[in-house]
Parts: structure tokens; C-alpha cells; sequence
């Protein structure tokens, strides 16, 4: 991955460190030459969008930017408590909930053991990803394909891109996505979790501060252990001819009634994970979440229903933690009510390149949120 630019006015400036590492095929197709190509990285740098094609309408890249969000950036439905000490009881449950705690210690014990675990303060990880999406049309019998391309709509671009993601005790994260041309920022401060992209202002997330999704894709192991110490075992499967237990997770209606709008309703939003009866590692995280629109006509209501599934593998050591370093997430977006029924598919494959852990000089300054969402709470008040 590129992580320096080099400086094309003047050869004997120094070379500019990028923010993001991105990956060299996604640099070398940013401008014919290398003048544009380092105008255009200079843009993404100062989250602004590179130059899109003028075939690209608005509404097209507005879409785009929602579904890169919806694989690049979406949240748990819980809060994770990561300042306390992990522990693992096994007391005083049910056979299903005991039966959880006990594949939770042996995931932690293949992940480093709890001592290591509990020694973590914080982390960084770079990594790459390549995206392909879909659009399904379900009104007939032929489901059309459409893949998306970014910056000309090619048919079968496959998007590359990198990002950065910080994590530290308690609550909190910062996370940093270039991918095509495109830039979406994420984080949380320990009070509020927020997003914002190259063309849109920041925007606070509803509840209290959670944690990242891509943390539970093996990336943080203390994350995982102590999401599903909560859980309840409901089987087995074969996953990649693993074979698994599955962890449940059901999110409880009161934090669904804090986290849904005044023009929203969430059904319900549920976790599974899928951990290797032969390894005790985590190969498989899936969530799925149902919205209902509120129709101010009173009429029959909209649905949106988000399953996301991310497949686990390629775990190392990196200073005595077992880390997952790379996966392929699913996430498929199913429209239904009114007489429409529209389904699209964001498939991303990605890999850690970087991790490392306990950061010296990661300060409160780094997970600051964006000013225009700083003004917003102002005005709130």
C-alpha cells in the first residue's frame, strides 16, 4: 500500500505522508498523469471528493456514499464495556447461557488468554479493501445485475480502496475510509458516535457511544469476548467446513426504542457468531436489522431489512494477540412494502495490513468529532 505521495512540484520537496495508505492500483487509476494524480490525492486529503465523471448524477453518488456506509461503517446495536477487567463466570445462568460463557473462554484462551487480553489499552489497524455491488430487481422473473462503478459506472469495476482505525479504553474509536475517490470519517468520543463524508456534514448517532462493526471481524478480541458473554448458545453449523458453535444475541426493545427516530421504528436487530468448535476462534459475524418507515399517510408501512455477514480467516499473532487478517463481508439491503420490492448487494474483500496495540501518545485529541457536529449539539441546546 502507498503510504507516501511523492511531491510533483518540486523534485526536491519532500514526499507527503498520507493520512489514509491507499493501495497502489486504486493511486494509478486517480488521473492520467502524475500532475492530476496528486491533485486528486491533495483533494482526499483535505476530505474533499476527487474529480468524479461528469456521467455521474448526483443521486447516484449519494447512493453511493449511503451504501459505502452501510459495509464501510455501521455500528452494533450494544455498548461495549472495554475499561473493566474481562472476566468469564460461569454461574448462575441457564445451560444455553453457560454453554455461551464457556465457548467465550475458549475463544479468549485461542486469542491470547485473558491476562493479554485485559493488558490492551489500545490499538491501530491499516488495511485495503475491494468492493463489488449489485442491484437486484425483484418484480420480475429475472433478477438484473447491475454493478457499480464509482467514478464512471462501468459495468464490473471492482472499487479499491484503504482505511486507518483507531481504538482506545473506553468507548473510544476513529476510523478513516478512502475508497475510489471517495471518503467517509467515523468515531466516537466516549459521549457520542458520529459519521460524516466528503460531501455530507457530520451526523450523530441516536444512544449512547458502540463500537465499530469491523472491531468484531477478529480484528479486537477483547471486543468479541465480552459482546457475547451475553449470549446464548442455540446450535451448530459448518461454516468454510468449519464446524461451529452459534452464539445469539437478541438486542432488547428499549435500546431499539432509543435508537430508532421519530421516522423509524426498529423491528428488532439481532447478532450471531459463529465460533470453531476445533480452533475456539471466531470464523464467521453476522447481524441482521429491520426498520419500519413511518408512513405519514398512514398507509401501508416500508420496510428496510440489513443482513450483514462477514466470513473470518487468516488469524496471526501480532505481540500475543490472535488477530484475523483478512475476510469477506456481505451485506444485502431488501426494500419491501408498497408494492416495491428492491434488493442490493455490497460484497467487501478486505485485509489487515498493519495492527499493533497499547499506542503511546494517543490522546483525546484523536477522537474528536467534526466541528459542523460540535455546532449542531450547540444549537440543540
Amino acid at each position: 500500500m502507498r503510504k507516501l505521495c511523492p511531491n510533483y512540484d518540486r523534485e526536491d520537496g519532500l514526499e507527503t505522508v498520507l493520512e489514509v495508505p491507499v493501495p497502489e492500483e486504486m493511486f494509478n487509476t486517480m488521473g492520467s498523469n502524475a500532475a492530476l494524480r496528486w491533485q486528486n490525492m491533495r483533494a482526499l486529503m483535505k476530505a474533499q471528493s476527487a474529480k468524479k465523471s461528469t456521467h455521474l448524477q448526483a443521486k447516484s453518488n449519494n447512493e453511493f456514499m449511503a451504501l459505502l456506509k452501510l459495509i464501510g461503517s455501521p455500528l452494533i446495536p450494544f455498548r461495549v464495556q472495554t475499561d473493566h477487567a474481562l472476566t468469564v463466570p460461569l454461574k448462575d445462568c441457564s445451560i444455553e447461557a453457560s454453554t455461551a460463557k464457556y465457548i467465550v473462554q475458549q475463544y479468549v484462551a485461542a486469542t491470547g488468554g485473558l491476562a493479554a487480553l485485559n493488558s490492551l489499552k489500545s490499538m491501530y489497524a491499516v488495511g485495503q479493501v475491494k468492493l463489488v455491488g449489485s442491484e437486484m430487481h425483484q418484480s420480475d422473473d429475472s433478477i438484473r445485475t447491475r454493478f457499480l462503478s464509482v467514478l464512471s459506472l462501468i459495468r464490473g469495476n471492482v472499487e479499491v480502496g484503504g482505511f486507518v482505525l483507531w481504538q482506545k479504553n473506553p468507548d473510544l474509536w476513529f476510523l478513516e475510509l478512502v475508497v475510489s475517490g471517495y471518503k467517509i470519517s467515523a468515531g466516537s468520543d466516549g459521549k457520542v458516535a458520529w459519521n460524516q463524508s466528503s460531501s455530507q456534514p457530520g451526523h450523530a448517532n441516536r444512544g449512547p457511544p458502540r463500537p465499530l462493526r469491523k472491531f468484531f471481524q477478529g480484528l479486537d478480541p477483547r471486543c468479541i469476548a465480552n459482546l457475547f458473554l451475553e449470549a446464548v448458545c442455540i446450535g451448530e453449523k459448518s461454516v468454510t467446513s468449519e464446524d461451529c458453535f452459534i452464539l445469539k444475541l437478541e438486542t432488547p426493545s428499549n435500546i431499539l426504542k432509543i435508537q430508532s427516530s421519530p421516522n423509524t421504528d426498529i423491528v428488532h436487530h439481532k447478532i450471531w457468531g459463529y465460533f470453531s468448535q476445533r480452533t475456539g476462534l471466531l470464523v464467521k459475524f453476522e447481524d441482521t436489522k429491520l426498520v419500519r418507515m413511518k408512513s405519514p399517510r398512514g398507509n401501508d408501512s416500508v420496510f428496510w431489512e440489513t443482513t450483514i455477514e462477514s466470513v473470518i480467516g487468516d488469524y496471526k499473532y501480532i505481540d500475543g494477540i490472535n488477530i484475523a487478517h483478512c475476510g469477506k463481508t456481505v451485506a444485502t439491503l431488501y426494500r419491501y412494502g408498497e408494492s416495491h420490492n428492491h434488493k442490493r448487494k455490497i460484497e467487501e474483500t478486505w485485509r489487515i495490513e498493519e495492527v499493533d496495540f497499547n499506542i503511546c501518545g494517543l490522546s483525546m485529541d484523536c477522537f474528536l468529532p467534526p466541528a459542523d457536529l460540535k455546532r449542531k449539539e450547540g444549537n440543540e441546546h
